[in-house]
């Protein structure tokens, strides 16, 4: 793992900017591999707003160009609360 974000607590808003910023920094950086804590949510059926955002943003114009794959995390790095995130090489 090269990195890691923990988007708890965080609104919509504040977590897609933060998140926007870090996989920016993360590719700047030459990192390869993230770390994405959503956490489950608290809703009734599990699904989580952000937890469910995440892999939206993660498709956007603005992260495309520099996210690779999305998969969901091992269970001992959150499971269904995080997401891996690999960021394609710097060119």
């Amino acid at each position: 793992m090269d990195g890691r974000i923990d988007l708890h607590g965080m609104t919509q808003g504040e977590a897609h900017d933060a998140l926007l910023g870090f996989v920016r920094r993360s590719h700047d950086q030459g990192r390869r591999l993230l770390l994405v804590i959503t956490g489950k949510g608290g809703a009734p059926r599990g699904e989580g707003i952000l937890r469910s955002a995440v892999p939206r943003w993660l498709n956007e114009a603005a992260f495309k160009s520099l996210v690779l794959a999305i998969h969901q995390a091992q269970p001992h790095h959150g499971g269904g609360g995080a997401y891996y995130v690999f960021l394609r090489r710097r060119r």
